[in-house]
């Protein structure tokens, strides 16, 4: 079983970077997921909970999303009365997400904001910009800023960008598709990036890098970082000491 990487811990709720490949909910095959890995670190370690203490199984609530190809910062409550506070704090967008990408392109601007209409194609598992009149489509909303440019005139794109994306709606595969229409994938994308598709790959160059929220026990907002792990982003110079503020 995977060992958990843990940015912090309380009686109330758990940070952890999620590696890329292991899903953030229960999963229903044989795969590792980080529900189960979770609970299997409170028993390990004898951590108990509500749940625990009547000797079921320790609780442990997924508050929000991320794709099984995405790694990133995620929070677990361990309580429910934290599970309550903290998913009302994603509903009020009062949870803050950030996010690196590396995009296939250069970008012109050095920031932007992309609003758009997205329809989810559950059939397949895509999602496509569409017009606000088609039945299904929800509003995707998100803001970036580019970090660095890298150019490569042997690329079929020209080069490379690393940019921060701060969502403000979370919508299925939304930063991959909404990237995508613009002409900019993520490397490593086969499933919205044409270069890509057919090949092996990491997955996506997409990782959650910071999260912050306001703990549900001290009032306190909490802020931690993470940097990826996928070989794309080893191109750039990014910060040298991701923790908490």
């Amino acid at each position: 079983m995977i060992r958990p990487d843990i940015l912090y811990e309380d009686a109330e709720l758990i940070v952890v970077k999620k590696p890329a490949g292991v899903d953030a909910q229960e999963s229903r095959g044989s795969a590792p997921d980080m529900v189960s890995i979770l609970k299997n670190h409170l028993l390990s370690t004898q951590i108990s909970t509500s749940a625990g203490e009547k000797g079921n199984s320790p609780y442990i609530a997924v508050i929000h999303r991320l794709d099984r190809q995405v790694g990133g910062v995620m929070v677990y409550a361990k309580t429910r009365e934290a599970a309550a506070h903290l998913s009302k704090q994603v509903q009020d967008e009062r949870m803050e997400k950030t996010y690196l990408a590396v995009l296939c392109g250069q970008t012109v601007e050095k920031d932007g904001t992309y609003v758009d209409y997205l329809w989810k194609d559950g059939k397949n598992n895509l999602s496509a910009v569409v017009d606000d009149t088609v039945e299904g489509a929800r509003l995707a909303t998100l803001s970036w800023e580019a970090v660095e440019r890298i150019a490569d005139p042997d690329d079929p794109y020209g080069g490379y960008t690393l940019v921060r994306v701060f969502l403000q709606t979370g919508r299925h595969h939304q930063i991959r598709v909404q990237f995508a229409s613009r002409g900019l994938p993520l490397e490593g994308d086969v499933k919205y990036n044409p270069a890509w598709q057919g090949r092996r790959s990491e997955g996506p160059a997409l990782f959650a890098e910071k999260l912050s929220f306001i703990h549900p026990g001290t009032g306190r907002r909490m802020t931690f970082r993470a940097r990826p792990d996928h070989s794309a982003f080893r191109r750039f110079h990014l910060p040298d000491e991701p923790g908490e503020n």
